[in-house]
């Protein structure tokens, strides 16, 4: 991620560009009842003024009061019911440039949304050199900026176009962050997949051009002597459909199948910087599911690590193929959890919106821990069963079991999982998260393009699982 995106908070390690001697913008927020208080202790021309824009602290609204020599004197805001990462949202593409605080001290959420608000992705265009910035608090400092990087660079690796972020281009996006934390990094490339064991992951990406071959992405970091955590990310770093091709509408945003790659990595990187007591494992396997002579066919029976052979029903259920070898790998290590993240089914999409990715565990009390921490940081997930007898949808006549199933209405998200399923261990604590990594149109705090969604959550609920007294 860019320094220019943490250009948006004016602090200690961000000091102003702006005059130093201009004093900070006070923002004040109300409700309706504390305007009016606060009115009582202004001037005429304030209370005039505040009358004759008929403002009343609604809920999102603000106000920019004129100083008397024309200068912005303070802001006010009217206060949402549940302010958090809603509050300040509406104000960094609202406000004109300078440097603003708030008139007292908010949450971790409150100062984060405000830095979400002012993302914009800038590999491509050239921002604007001034912009608000806030003051952010340094006893915050260290918590709002890892997460707001984090969540950032899910954004940069979803929006950037397949053309610049292919599988070799995701492998140095691993390789970097392995130097930056002092962590081991493998790449498997193409054929060395077939000789390593990972069938599934070299059938899915084999068509593509040698240099964009599929590989299988791997980053190790912590002390052996501590608890096994492995995170998966579907890395398909765009999607055709393969010889079921999709159609240009549903081609259209397929450079975002890595999102779950994206999560994955940004939530490695938020364990290594907080030095959660963790033997962090991290596992991409990344292809492109391109259509040539070589791509694997509607029909065909893949073999994969585990030892399952798997029908072909449908090339576009890609995800699901590679993702089987990188779980029977990660369950093989013997590991304390591992959770995968996914671009994996449009039915999620069908079944909860865009907005709220279904999250399945078999194990209860985890699943119910990141859905609890994703309420209160204000990044929701929703459960959803691994209902066992739909399973039985995935059987095939020629294979152990079909990548899509047969004579099942719907449900598909809870088959998408169950087929994953069937690659993990059973004593293997689990998470699968199927997100849609993406906003399809332009909202406060949340513009189109690409969107961290269940990574605070699971960073919350990791924290708890994995208490380190120095993490920020």
């Amino acid at each position: 991620m860019s320094d220019q995106h943490l250009n948006i908070f004016c602090s200690a390690e961000h000091t102003a560009e702006y005059d130093n001697e201009t004093p900070q913008i006070v923002i004040h927020v109300f409700g309706k009842s504390d305007l009016s208080a606060w009115l009582v202790e202004q001037t005429a021309v304030i209370k005039n003024w505040v009358s004759e824009q008929h403002y009343a602290a609604a809920p999102g609204q603000h106000l920019l009061i004129p100083a008397d020599d024309g200068r912005l004197a303070c802001v006010l805001l009217g206060k949402h019911s549940q302010a958090g990462l809603r509050l300040l949202q509406d104000l960094p593409t609202a406000l004109p440039a300078g440097d603003y605080q708030l008139s007292e001290k908010w949450d971790t959420e409150v100062y984060l949304g405000w830095g979400l608000a002012s993302y914009e992705f800038s590999r491509y265009k050239q921002l604007k050199s001034e912009r608000p910035r806030l003051h952010l608090p340094t006893e915050l400092n260290a918590e709002v900026l890892a997460l707001l990087t984090s969540s950032f660079r899910v954004r940069d690796l979803v929006n950037t176009p397949a053309q610049d972020m292919g599988p070799a281009n995701l492998a140095a996006e691993v390789e970097q962050m392995a130097q930056a934390w002092d962590a081991q990094f493998e790449s498997i490339d193409g054929d060395e997949l077939l000789d390593n064991n990972y069938p599934a992951i070299h059938a899915v990406g084999r068509a593509a051009t040698e240099s964009r071959a599929p590989r299988l992405l791997r980053l190790t970091w912590g002390s052996s002597s501590n608890p096994l955590l492995v995170l998966v990310g579907k890395g398909v770093c765009f999607d055709t459909g393969g010889l079921d091709i999709k159609l240009a509408g549903g081609m259209l945003k397929m450079k975002k199948d890595m999102g779950g790659a994206a999560h994955a990595l940004a939530l490695a990187e938020l364990v290594m910087k907080n030095n959660l007591p963790v033997r962090l494992e991290l596992l991409i396997p990344a292809v492109e599911n391109a259509i040539s002579a070589d791509a694997y066919r509607p029909g065909d029976v893949v073999n994969t690590r585990k030892g399952i052979t798997v029908e072909i029903g449908n090339t576009d259920a890609e995800g699901r193929v590679i993702l089987a070898d990188a779980l029977a790998y990660a369950c093989e290590q013997g590991p304390d959890l591992v959770i995968d993240f996914a671009t994996l089914t449009g039915a999620a999409r069908v079944a909860l919106g865009p907005d709220l990715p279904p999250i399945f565990s078999n194990n209860e009390s985890i699943l119910a821990s990141i859905h609890k921490h994703g309420d209160s940081v204000q990044d929701p997930l929703w459960p959803m069963p691994l209902y066992q007898p739909y399973a039985a949808s995935l059987k095939s006549k020629i294979a152990d079991m079909n990548n899509i199933t047969t004579g099942l209405m719907g449900a598909g998200a809870i088959t998408a999982a169950l087929f994953l399923q069937a690659f993990v261990e059973p004593d293997c604590n689990w998470v699968h998260i199927d997100t849609y990594a993406w906003n399809d149109h332009d909202r406060p705090g949340r513009p189109a393009g690409g969107e961290a969604m269940g990574l605070r959550a699971v960073f919350a609920s990791l924290q708890l699982r994995y208490p380190n007294s120095l993490s920020c």
